[in-house]
């Protein structure tokens, strides 16, 4: 008869189990259409009851909304792991990040950008349309500026539209394969220091009439 010990599971915490039911239902929504994603199949996925997950996250929709809303959301972190420098330096740093992170989801992502699995839902544009705002403060806040400095709300729109290409170039990239990864990076990099170092400036600093 073995004499070795029962393994000891480890109990998780309210927030670790809530992380790992988030974990796996981001990873069945990145393999699946949304359609064909249950809460049975993240519980059994994630090896909770059903009832937890509505417990932590409400419903399916709740669920999936959540899951969008982060993909899309640039974390303060990435701000402020860049590393001193010009421009250019940090601009190429913050787009490798960026890319780095939309490969590691890419099917995730891929979904986030084009939630077309819920049909159009107002509740879907309006949760995009904060993460892409939210996302322009962090790159504001990487040059020093906010929505609060002057012209603050034209400078993030500005970046909206620059995340427009973000997104365009990475379907570009790892739907159609017409670009790779270098030359996205260097369309992105450079584009991004334009927006920043040209546009930002004509923005703040309109002719005078």
């Amino acid at each position: 008869m073995s004499t070795d010990p029962a393994p000891k599971w480890r109990r998780l915490e309210p927030d670790e189990r809530k992380e790992q039911i988030y974990a796996c239902a981001a990873r069945l929504f990145g393999e699946r259409p949304y359609s064909e994603v249950s809460t049975s199949d993240i519980a059994a996925e994630a090896g909770v009851a059903r009832g937890l997950i509505n417990h932590y996250f409400g419903t399916k929709r709740e669920l999936y909304l959540e899951i969008v809303r982060r993909a899309l959301t640039v974390p303060r972190i990435a701000v402020q792991i860049l590393p001193d420098g010009p421009l250019e330096v940090r601009a190429d740093a913050a787009i490798d990040w960026l890319l780095d992170m939309v490969r590691g989801q890419e099917k995730l992502w891929l979904a986030a950008i084009a939630p077309e699995g819920i049909g159009r839902d107002p509740e879907v544009d309006r949760i995009v349309a904060e993460a892409d705002r939210a996302s322009a403060d962090r790159v504001l806040e990487a040059v020093g500026l906010s929505r609060d400095s002057a012209h603050g709300e034209e400078l993030n729109a500005a970046v909206r539209a620059f995340a427009g290409m973000v997104k365009a170039a990475g379907r570009e990239w790892l739907v159609h394969r017409s670009l790779d990864r270098h030359q996205v990076h260097t369309l992105l990099t450079m584009s991004l220091v334009t927006v920043v170092g040209q546009v930002f400036p004509a923005i703040q600093h309109p002719p005078q009439h």
